[in-house]
């Protein structure tokens, strides 16, 4: 797995359990440079980057694999929840190539359970899956 010299453009998103359902997730994509949200998945939205829409459909499958593993070990997750997943376009050399940041925040939760939790959702979530061991990948869990 090559390491990334230059990140080139970070595709951010914010993704939580809507209130709507519990089906459904929000999620919010920033651009690079602003903390302001450049696309909320409420409609469409025109010219997202590749590494904005990878993030997203990351994110929603990693929070859906956060729920079945938290039911499977009868762990009731905070409401406010959430995954925070950013994706870079970088290069080394003349090569490009990807790698991710996750935040998962389950605030209320004992650190070790949901570390559990979340590296469980790792193995079972298709996306984790399908990069795993093709880009680098830091997960972070906060539960403060």
């Amino acid at each position: 797995m090559s390491k990334i010299d230059k990140v080139l453009l970070t595709g951010k998103t914010h993704t939580t359990l809507s209130n709507a359902g519990r089906d459904s997730i929000d999620i919010k994509l920033s651009s690079p440079g602003s903390a302001k949200p450049a696309h909320v998945f409420d409609g469409i939205q025109s010219h997202p980057t590749a590494e904005q829409l990878f993030a997203g459909a990351w994110s929603a499958c990693y929070i859906a694999a956060v729920g079945l593993v938290a039911k499977e070990k009868k762990v009731t997750l905070p409401p406010d929840l959430s995954v925070e997943i950013e994706v870079d376009l970088g290069q080394t050399g003349k090569e490009y190539f990807l790698q991710a940041r996750f935040n998962v925040r389950l605030p209320g939760l004992a650190h070790d359970v949901a570390t559990a939790i979340a590296h469980a959702a790792d193995q079972i979530c298709p996306y984790s899956k399908a990069t795993r061991g093709n880009i680098e990948v830091a997960l972070n869990v906060v539960t403060a």
